[in-house]
């Protein structure tokens, strides 16, 4: 077992993926100090009891691997990731370039406050500008009315400003659109920025002698976003088929390729979200409204665009700083900024047991910082996608991970999974009907 000692305390967890599931369950339960029951909810999670009281026409409860991403560093916090994701290589992959980022100080971080937008569309307006005017007079009353949940009120969040657009073009008739800016703190805060909008829609309507139509939050929180970066020295990428230098460059030029193509850059940003949909899903958060505020955010400059920045830059830290005549070292230099809108309160976050214990193996405090591990997370997915796509391909090491599902889908269980799938990958033929033929053949 990796000595969790908090003197030693470290995500590096060599060997973590050959030890069987009760030593993985036992080295996390050292380190997040969970107790008999919360791991008890890491292996049976939510009951069919607990699932009827959250949503409708509960007939049962689907169950998804819960793995943890190793090897982060963010912020100068040694950090381990729960993830939910039944796609094989995610979780490999971005323990891999968690590892990789290790070389260079991990990942930084930051974010703004959490800043959500309510939208109220009003109709009907016969005086646009005037009605502008009125709505900005009264922005006062507007946030007292909007001032709708006392807890948040009493942690110093709730609505802050009115924003009022005009939208003079629009397949049925012109609109006026106000905008509610509303900081939900430690909450995603959909039923509370709802209640809100709901709340001023009778005095919108008064002072611009408009019918209220549309009352509701927008996911594209362009107002509540994260970012990550991290500097990675050129020589961590080397190995006996390429140099660093090579590696990194191929990796630039892979960004720029979805930087410039929106059929590339579809399939591009796809790969963050697979690192943070996995860990949205583990702590009991909306991946859909994450997904939706993303891909809009994602094409705000008219064009769809990978969300990350990757470039070649000279690494001056690596002889602390750069003097005259000494040798240049080159680094990647990435980042990725993106809409987030995270809780650690409120929905399922708190009504499912295992989203419960997935944020104490985080060991967040704020919501804010679940949003900068989970921005940390989906650039290393990508650092671990578009590098392997510039060296070895993508389909190498992810159809050998793959195989495992392979040798269950034709039969094979127990010592025989791992046994055929070794075989499958080794011969190149990761089919159910190899697998099936080997498994004839025990």
């Amino acid at each position: 077992m990796a000595d969790q000692s908090p003197s030693v305390r470290t995500s590096r967890l060599s060997g973590f993926y050959q030890k069987s599931v009760a030593e993985r369950t036992s080295i996390i339960a050292q380190w997040a100090n969970l107790s008999a029951e919360e791991v008890s909810a890491l292996h049976s999670g939510l009951s069919v009891a607990q699932a009827d009281k959250m949503i409708e026409n509960v007939i049962g409860v689907y169950n998804l691997p819960l793995g943890i991403g190793a090897n982060f560093i963010i912020n100068g916090r040694e950090v381990l990731v729960p993830m939910v994701v039944e796609e094989p290589s995610v979780v490999a992959g971005v323990s891999y370039a968690a590892k990789l980022a290790r070389s260079g100080g991990g990942f930084r971080t930051g974010s703004t406050r959490s800043i959500m937008i309510a939208q109220v569309q009003l109709l009907g307006v016969a005086d646009f500008e005037q009605a502008r005017a009125n709505i900005l007079a009264a922005k006062a009353d507007l946030l007292a009315a909007a001032n709708t949940s006392p807890t948040i009120a009493a942690r110093g969040g709730g609505p802050i400003d009115i924003e009022v657009r005009f939208l003079p073009e629009t397949f049925t008739e012109p609109m006026l659109i106000v905008h509610l800016l509303f900081d939900a703190l430690d909450a995603m805060g959909a039923n509370a920025v709802n209640t809100a909008a709901e709340a001023i829609a009778p005095l919108l309507e008064r002072l611009t002698g408009g019918r209220a139509l549309l009352r509701i939050l927008s996911n594209l929180s362009d107002r509540r976003r994260a970012w990550a970066e991290v500097t990675i020295p050129a020589e961590t990428f080397s190995s006996i088929h390429a140099s660093g230098e090579e590696v990194i460059a191929g990796i630039v030029h892979a960004n720029a390729f979805a930087l410039a193509d929106p059929y590339r850059a579809a399939t591009h940003n796809k790969g963050i979200l697979n690192g943070i949909d996995a860990v949205a899903i583990a702590t009991g958060n909306d991946w859909r409204a994450i997904e939706a505020g993303v891909h809009a955010y994602a094409a705000r400059d008219g064009q769809y665009r990978a969300l990350t920045e990757w470039r070649v830059i000279t690494d001056n830290s690596a002889s602390g700083g750069q003097t005259e005549g000494a040798q240049r070292k080159l680094a990647l230099y990435g980042r990725l900024e993106m809409p987030l809108a995270v809780g650690i309160v409120g929905g399922a976050t708190r009504a499912h047991p295992t989203a419960q214990v997935a944020l104490k193996i985080l060991g967040v405090s704020s919501a804010r910082e679940l949003a900068e591990i989970m921005v940390a997370v989906g650039l290393a997915q990508n650092l671990a996608a578009i590098r392997a796509l510039a060296t070895e391909g993508i389909q190498r090491g992810h159809m050998a991970l793959h195989a495992r599902q392979v040798a269950i889908a034709a039969g094979a269980t127990g010592d025989d999974i791992d046994r055929i799938a070794a075989q499958l990958a080794a011969e190149g033929q990761i089919r159910v009907e190899r697998a099936r033929e080997l498994l004839k053949g025990t």
